[in-house]
C-alpha cells in the first residue's frame, strides 16, 4: 500500500510518472513485488528520519526562551530558517545520534547566541557533515587538554597501544591530517599580546640523529583547537551559550 501511494504521488509529476509507469509496463510481477518491498524499506527509513527531524526541533524549542523577543525574531528570520534548511538537508538524521545532538545544540546556539556570524555557522554545518564520530572525539581532547600531545590524545581516544605501520596508526594519522588542514586544530603557536604569531627559532638537535620518522603517536609537539575549533565545540558539545550582552544572577 506504501508503495502505491509513493507510485502514485510519483505519477503526479508529468515526466516521473511517464518513466516509472513504462518502466512498471516493462516489469515481471515477481519484479514489481520486489519493488515495492524496496520502496515500502525506502519509506520506512524517510518516515523514521522525518521523525528524529521533528524529535530534534522540538528538543531545539524546549532549550530556548519563546518569551525573549530577540529570540522570536531570529527563529522567524530568513537568515535562520535558511540554516535550519540547510542543517536537515545537508545532515541525515538517519546517520547517527551524536550527529543528532550536534546539529541540535548548534541551532539552539545559533537562536541564543551571535557570538558566530551566519557564515561560520553554515560552515559548522559542513563540518558536521563531513568529520566522523573518532574526529570528534579527538575534537573533545583537545578541548578540554589544550596543548596535548598525540601520544596523550591517542591515550583518550585510541587506548592501546598501536605498531607505527598499523591501520589503527593509518587512521589516527588521518583523523589529525583531516582537521588540520580543515584549520579545525594546529599545532601551538606562541602569540604576543597583539594576537600575533611569534616565530620561534629553530630547535638545536642535541645527542645522535634516528632514522625512523616522526610518530603517528608523537609525544613532543603539542596540539590546539584553532578559533574557529573553538567555537565550534562551544556551539555544538556544550550547552546553551550566553547571549551577547545577558546578564549574570549574583
Amino acid at each position: 500500500m506504501a508503495a502505491r501511494y509513493a507510485l502514485a504521488c510519483l505519477g503526479a509529476v508529468p515526466f516521473i510518472g511517464g518513466a516509472i509507469a513504462g518502466a512498471a509496463g516493462a516489469w515481471s510481477e515477481g519484479e514489481q513485488n520486489h519493488f515495492n518491498k524496496v520502496f515500502a524499506a525506502w519509506l520506512k527509513m524517510q518516515e523514521d528520519e522525518i521523525r528524529e527531524i521533528g524529535i530534534t526541533i522540538v528538543e531545539v524549542m524546549s532549550r530556548l526562551d519563546l518569551n525573549d523577543e530577540e529570540i522570536r525574531r531570529r527563529l522567524e528570520s530568513p537568515e535562520y530558517l535558511k540554516i535550519v534548511k540547510k542543517c536537515f538537508r545537508d545532515w541525515s538524521a538517519a546517520e547517527s545520534e551524536e550527529k543528532r545532538i550536534l546539529v541540535r545544540n548548534l541551532l539552539v546556539n545559533a537562536a541564543a547566541s551571535t557570538i558566530c556570524t551566519d557564515d561560520i555557522i553554515r560552515m559548522f554545518v559542513r563540518w558536521i557533515e563531513t568529520y566522523s564520530e573518532p574526529h570528534f572525539k579527538v575534537l573533545r581532547c583537545i578541548y578540554k587538554s589544550p596543548g596535548c600531545t598525540r601520544l596523550e590524545i591517542w591515550r583518550t581516544v585510541g587506548g592501546e597501544k598501536a605498531r607505527e605501520d598499523s591501520s589503527e596508526a593509518d587512521l589516527f594519522k588521518l583523523l589529525i591530517f583531516d582537521l588540520t588542514t580543515g584549520h579545525v586544530i594546529r599545532q601551538h603557536r606562541p602569540k604576543d599580546y597583539y594576537g600575533n604569531f611569534v616565530k620561534q627559532p629553530p630547535r638545536k638537535q642535541s645527542g645522535t640523529s634516528s632514522n625512523a620518522l616522526t610518530s603517528a603517536f608523537d609525544d613532543e609537539k603539542a596540539y590546539e583547537l584553532t578559533e574557529l575549533g573553538t567555537q565550534f565545540v562551544r556551539y555544538t558539545m556544550e550547552g546553551v551559550m550566553p547571549r551577547i550582552g545577558a546578564t549574570s544572577a549574583p
